[in-house]
């Protein structure tokens, strides 16, 4: 029709911006959003994925990216750049059967001779024939989370997305479809959710003859990450439900599916411990004693899990100084972790602690140890957050040695809970490990850091 490119001289009549695609690439023709952005070094953009074969996947998603287990059957669509030899996308698909959840991820394998940049690669894209939708997403900040935006769906795209390195208050890395009309209890709505702790963007963007595109993944902007001969990049996986009745019955598959696939381990079938948490009641002001007639008042009220939060490590007397040096401080704690742990079981209550660990203070023997370990850009004055800054998780290094000191903290005494802050968003992103030529590696390997750790 009309100016639209033709996708080959062998298919003049296909229009790859009027079809629905699984997977859209740039430069033939389909002037969507792409799923997939590459840059090769001759400074060419374009890509072109044909369908090649599909197979029954045998290894699991690749570490250290989380992703739902227990599927009940997975599928994987093998594409391969119909120019480059070598070069392949992978979708994966796993279906989850008893909550009507498919979840969806890919990964790029380069096996051509040449080194190509990934600039974007998505995790989940539906296209769907026409754009009469209402997209909604959960906006908020700090303190004020969740609050639903529902954007009606007419010539113009709708972003929801968080560019502060985090998965982040500001915006949720959920988004729904649904048509105009939808209630709780009638309509059609669909959900995606990213399973992914770092920056994120979903759209939803109208197109050429009432196309919608909606897609979900990564942050791409700053991203780039360098893929040479050999190597694969995997994004990480998004979870999809579908519902013919309202809102409501969406929800209720997306919970059995959290509840049933993503929540592991010992009390994911178990009611969680009533828990005394002693931040407001002592803030970093306190000593056993005070923590131990805390702890007592809530054993008489019914209290079976008492967790020491901030301060009891270093010279932490406030949120300036000490993150990172994760010794107990004596003065406060006279017997330490395990003397405190040892008669709140007495007791009757678990213990329970407070870390912040991908964190560094610039007053603490870390930072002045490795001032290289924190992330912040070189030559610029740093915009602090919380008193604090980020560690440089993409640093092996740095993730070996935050493994060993929190393992000998959760050690050292009979601790039964963690309860782990993340309390800043990103700021002056840079990876003093990564160098130069790499820092549009940086928020995505700081977060597989993190998993890893």
């Amino acid at each position: 029709p009309g100016c639209a490119i033709t996708y080959s001289a062998a298919a003049p009549n296909l229009c790859l911006d009027r079809l629905c695609s699984e997977a859209s690439g740039e430069g033939k023709g389909d002037f969507g959003v792409p799923f997939v952005r590459l840059a090769w070094a001759n400074g060419a953009r374009t890509s072109d994925f044909v369908f090649d074969h599909a197979e029954t996947p045998t290894a699991p998603i690749p570490a250290p990216l989380p992703s739902a287990c227990d599927a009940d059957a997975a599928l994987v669509l093998v594409f391969h750049d119909a120019d480059v030899s070598g070069l392949v996308l992978e979708l994966r698909y796993d279906v989850f059967f008893d909550t009507d959840v498919i979840a969806r991820t890919a990964q790029l394998l380069n096996n051509a001779g040449e080194t190509v940049t990934v600039k974007k690669l998505a995790s989940a894209q539906l296209d769907f024939p026409d754009s009469r939708y209402v997209f909604t997403a959960f906006k908020g900040a700090w303190a004020d989370e969740m609050h639903r935006c529902d954007t009606v769906l007419g010539g113009a795209s709708a972003v929801a997305e968080s560019r502060c390195g985090d998965s982040s208050n500001l915006c949720n890395p959920f988004t729904m479809l649904a048509r105009p009309g939808t209630t709780e209890t009638a309509g059609e709505a669909y959900g995606m959710n990213l399973l992914y702790s770092g920056g994120h963007r979903t759209v939803a963007q109208p197109g050429a003859g009432g196309r919608l595109r909606w897609q979900g993944g990564l942050q791409p902007e700053g991203f780039s990450f360098t893929l040479a001969p050999g190597e694969r990049f995997a994004a990480p996986q998004a979870v999809l439900c579908y519902s013919d009745e309202g809102y409501g019955a969406l929800s209720r598959r997306l919970h059995a599916f959290t509840r049933r696939h993503i929540v592991r381990g010992t009390w994911r079938d178990k009611p969680r411990p009533v828990l005394l948490n002693s931040w407001e009641a002592c803030y970093f002001k306190f000593d056993e004693n005070q923590l131990l007639r805390l702890a007592k008042a809530g054993a008489e009220a019914g209290v079976e899990l008492f967790v020491l939060d901030d301060g009891w490590f270093g010279k932490r007397d406030d949120d300036k100084s000490s993150l990172g040096d994760w010794n107990v401080n004596l003065k406060k704690l006279p017997h330490g972790l395990a003397g405190l742990a040892e008669k709140v079981n007495a007791m009757g209550m678990a213990f329970g602690l407070w870390v912040e660990p991908e964190m560094v203070n610039v007053d603490s023997e870390l930072y002045r140890a490795h001032p290289d370990w924190a992330m912040a850009a070189p030559e610029r004055t740093h915009s602090e957050g919380r008193n604090q800054r980020i560690l440089d998780l993409a640093n092996p290094a740095v993730q070996l040695w935050l493994i060993d000191a929190i393992s000998g903290v959760l050690s050292s005494a009979n601790i039964s809970y963690v309860k782990w802050d993340m309390n800043r968003a990103f700021s002056d992103v840079y990876s003093p490990y990564l160098g130069s030529a790499r820092q549009g590696e940086a928020a995505h390997r700081y977060i597989l850091g993190l998993y890893e750790v």
